[in-house]
Parts: structure tokens; C-alpha cells; sequence
């Protein structure tokens, strides 16, 4: 970095965007920002260059220098408003937040300036700076110290009755406790963000959040077509906005159409106007779990499992409930293969539904004791033993019943008796 500032003028950004290239550029805004003018036309220029510089750093991955840029504009915030602060640091932590694998330099950015903002007492940019570390700490699961920050942060913000701040915190705050697999307490905050948001403007990204969220939570209770509606609602919002989180939306519309056993619909979605615009690996993904699926085919599904590991296995939502899809496949086929039988091999049974026999042997005894069908496995000859349903007796539901009448005769002639008695 030179040490002779250049004057703070349209003709200095000028010279910067005209530049031959971003190293050129990057220099001349430095010397920009050096000037030690703090005229309000030399401040207004100084934004510009802030600005243009931030835009340079994050398409060079200079993230570290971002990071030192913070640092080195803390004499400058205190001389402009403490709106425009807020609004040029959230822009300097959203350009490093571009940036691939800077979580950690996140963290650590996101912490310092918490520190910087309690010292000069800068309440409202610290709220929402320490809204997003909580985030990013939940990103990099470390829940309990996000569950720490956010936990005072929304008695403090719901003090000061900041609802717009205060949508962001519930909704995260929610997402969090879903993560934990705290249902209640993720439906709880889930309300309060509504509640919240029914008093104010809500932007169309966040309302879009928030309905992906309610989807969210609606699946994990089985409820998929409600689920659906609030995945569709999140989709228009997200695709009206080219948010890249309207696949995710698409993806989760798709996952609840397989889940109800309406996969013959997924191939439709797909190709219609609005989904083939995200046609991709997501959607692959989805349509090869509906065509498993619509075919009863444990081989075909357990082959897009392993084909599209990223987009299925390592997305919780959908790994969550592709889970339970899976079991209930595989009892439902296992049922089917032995119905026929009163004692057959397990390495038969294994060839039939082509899984390794372990894995089949391990999924009859736990059908055997949650009591799928009656049967015992024979481990020493390696085989399944089924027993006939064994026929219900009808003297104890018939005794029951003649005592109930019994009862009722002794209390009418108990009301009679009184009744004559009086």
C-alpha cells in the first residue's frame, strides 16, 4: 500500500475503476481511504471507495484483507452516522461471507467487532453482529454457545421491541432448537417469529424463510401436505427472487409428494415451466428416489442413495425422512417375500429382495420383536421360522361383555329401588 493518499474525489474513483487491473485498482482506493479529509463531500466519496474496495477484495478471495479493512476504518465510523457504520460493516462481513472456507475468519470477525460495538456503544450493530455470529456458530454446530448468545440477545431485543431484528432472532432460534431435535421449542420460536412478523412489513426473502421453516417442521410431524403448501409458498417467494434456496424448496415439494405415495407426480413438477429452470443433481436426485419408490424397488432405491450421497445422505431433512421411507420399503417387501413360506432360508430371502444377508437377518429380528409378524429366527440352521397367527380367544371379550350388561341391569334396578323407596 503506497503512503501518498490520493485526493478524495470522483476523479480518484474514477482513476481506480479505469485501472488496468484489480491490483491497480485495490491500490488507488487505499490511498483513497488515507486521505485525511473529512469533508462531507470527501466522506461521501470515502463510502464510495469503501464500497468499490469490498467488491475487489471478495472477487480477489482476499478475505483476509477485508477482514484488516474492518480494522483500519474504525477511525473513519466516527465520523459518519451510525446507520451508514451498521450498513458498511454488515456489507464488509457479507463480502468475506462470499468467500469459500472462511467460516472461522467469520467467527473471529464477528467476535471482534461484537467486542469494538460494546466498547463505543453501538447497541444496534452490535445486535445484529451478534445475530449473525449465532448463526454461524449454528452452522459450524456449535450449538450450545449459539444457544448461549441467542438466549440473551432475544430478551434483550425484545425489550427494545425490534420486531424486524426480532423475526431474524426467533427464525434462527427456531432452526436451532431443530437442530437439536427440540421439537416444542422449535415450533415455539417458529410462532413467535409469525407473531412477530404479523406486525410489521416483512421482506419477501424472510417470509420465504419463514415458510420454509413452518414446512420444515410440519414434515418432521408426518403432516407432508400441509408441509407441501408451505414448501410451495417458500418456492414462488425464493424463484420470484433468483434465491438459490427456491431448488431446496422445489426439492422438499418433491420429497413430501414421495412421501404421501403420490411419487407418479414428481416427473410432472419437474417438467413443469417452473421446474425445469432448476433442473439439476438436486432434482436427480429426487427423481430417482420417486422412480424407486413408485416401483417398489429396494435395489434401485439403495442405488440413488449411493449415486446421489451429497444430495440425499448429507442433507438432514430429506436424509431424515428417506430413512423412514427406507424401512418402511423394505418391511413392507420382506412381508410380501415370506407370506408364501412357514419356514425358509434367510440366504433365500436375501437373493430375493438382492440385500447382504446380514442385513436382512438384522431386519427380521427387529420386525420379530416389534411384532410385524409372528416368527422366530433359527440362527444355528440360518433360518426363518414363521409362526401361524395364533386366533384370538372369544370367551374373554364375551365374558367382558356379559359383565357389562350385568352391570347395567344392577344399576337400573338400584335407580328402580330408589325410585320405590322415596
Amino acid at each position: 500500500m503506497s503512503t501518498s493518499y490520493l485526493p478524495a474525489t470522483t476523479d480518484s474513483i474514477a482513476e481506480a475503476l479505469e485501472a488496468k487491473n484489480s491490483s491497480e485498482s485495490i491500490s488507488i482506493l487505499y490511498r483513497i481511504l488515507e486521505n485525511p479529509s473529512s469533508s462531507p463531500e470527501a466522506l461521501r466519496i470515502k463510502e464510495q471507495a469503501i464500497t468499490n474496495l469490498s467488491d475487489l477484495l471478495r472477487q480477489e478471495n482476499r478475505a483476509e484483507d477485508l477482514r484488516n479493512l474492518l480494522t483500519q476504518l474504525r477511525p473513519f465510523f466516527n465520523l459518519i452516522p451510525k446507520a451508514k457504520t451498521a450498513k458498511i460493516v454488515r456489507g464488509i462481513i457479507d463480502a468475506v461471507a462470499k468467500i469459500p472456507d472462511t467460516s472461522n475468519l467469520q467467527i473471529s470477525l464477528c467476535k471482534e467487532m461484537v467486542q469494538w460495538t460494546r466498547a463505543e456503544k453501538r447497541t444496534f450493530l452490535r445486535q445484529r453482529v451478534e445475530a449473525r455470529l449465532a448463526a454461524l456458530l449454528m452452522e459450524n454446530k456449535e450449538y450450545p454457545e449459539a444457544l448461549n448468545l441467542l438466549t440473551g440477545l432475544i430478551k434483550e431485543v425484545r425489550r427494545l421491541d425490534d420486531k424486524l431484528l426480532l423475526v431474524d432472532i426467533d427464525l434462527l432460534e427456531s432452526k436451532l432448537h431443530f437442530s437439536l431435535r427440540n421439537l416444542p421449542k422449535a415450533k415455539a420460536a417458529l410462532t413467535a417469529a409469525r407473531t412477530a412478523a404479523n406486525a410489521i412489513y416483512v421482506p419477501p426473502a424472510q417470509q420465504g424463510t419463514i415458510d420454509l421453516q413452518s414446512g420444515i417442521l410440519h414434515a418432521e410431524e408426518k403432516d407432508y401436505k400441509t408441509a407441501y403448501s408451505y414448501f410451495f409458498e417458500a418456492f414462488e417467494a425464493f424463484n420470484a427472487l433468483e434465491d438459490p434456496r427456491a431448488v431446496f424448496s422445489l426439492k422438499y415439494m418433491l420429497l413430501c409428494k414421495i412421501m404421501v405415495n403420490q411419487a407418479d407426480d414428481v416427473a410432472g413438477i419437474i417438467s413443469s415451466k417452473a421446474g425445469l429452470q432448476y433442473v439439476g443433481i438436486e432434482l436427480d436426485a429426487m427423481k430417482a428416489v420417486a422412480d424407486a419408490h413408485s416401483k417398489r424397488s429396494l435395489k434401485l432405491f439403495e442405488t440413488a442413495l449411493r449415486d446421489f450421497k451429497a444430495q440425499l445422505e448429507e442433507d438432514p431433512i430429506v436424509h431424515r425422512h428417506l430413512s423412514s421411507l427406507y424401512d418402511t420399503l423394505l418391511e413392507q417387501n420382506l412381508c410380501r417375500l415370506i407370506e408364501p413360506f412357514s419356514r425358509v432360508e434367510i440366504a433365500h430371502i436375501a437373493d430375493l429382495i438382492e440385500l447382504p444377508v446380514d442385513h436382512v437377518e438384522k431386519k427380521l429380528s427387529q420386525m420379530i420383536l416389534d411384532k410385524k409378524f409372528a416368527g422366530t429366527l433359527d440362527q444355528g440352521a440360518g433360518c426363518l421360522v414363521i409362526f401361524d397367527d395364533p386366533k384370538t380367544d372369544a370367551i374373554y371379550p364375551a365374558t367382558l361383555e356379559t359383565i357389562s350388561n350385568i352391570g347395567k341391569v344392577v344399576d337400573s334396578l338400584y335407580v328402580r329401588s330408589a325410585k320405590i323407596m322415596a
